[in-house]
């Protein structure tokens, strides 16, 4: 009992240090604090990737989830990742590409499934 106490207290904490950053605390993290035991895990890898030391600089780190969140059609992620890159100093180019890349891999991605499907039905050895 005492262990979820703290964790509720924890899930609180990181909950109001997001609402403070950002005006507002997004759907998955609303509905995930349900579960501290969850929630606060996830939330802390999250600090991790995104504010704590690592190889890729913060910008290059928000362009990747931009890409990411592009390539899996999360729009409301979109919308956060262009606004924290642009805060980082990314450029509107820099957004682009990365949107660019996103949707190539996707188009390549699909291709390769579909393609395959294709040299299958028509007998094409393609491995």
């Amino acid at each position: 009992m005492e262990n979820e106490e703290k964790l509720r207290q924890r899930a609180d904490e990181i909950l109001n240090a997001i609402e403070s950053m950002r005006g507002k605390v997004p759907v998955v993290n609303r509905v995930l604090s349900e579960r501290p035991d969850l929630f606060v895990p996830n939330a802390e890898l999250s600090m991790k990737l995104f504010e704590g030391e690592g190889s890729l600089d913060k910008k290059t780190r928000e362009l990747v989830a931009l890409a990411a969140a592009a390539a899996l059609g999360g729009q409301y992620c979109m919308k956060e990742h262009i606004r924290n890159a642009a805060a980082l100093g990314a450029t509107k180019d820099e957004i682009l590409e990365a949107l660019e890349i996103a949707g190539y891999m996707c188009m390549t991605r699909s291709q390769s499934y579909a393609f395959r499907v294709f040299a299958d039905a028509y007998g094409m050895d393609v491995e």
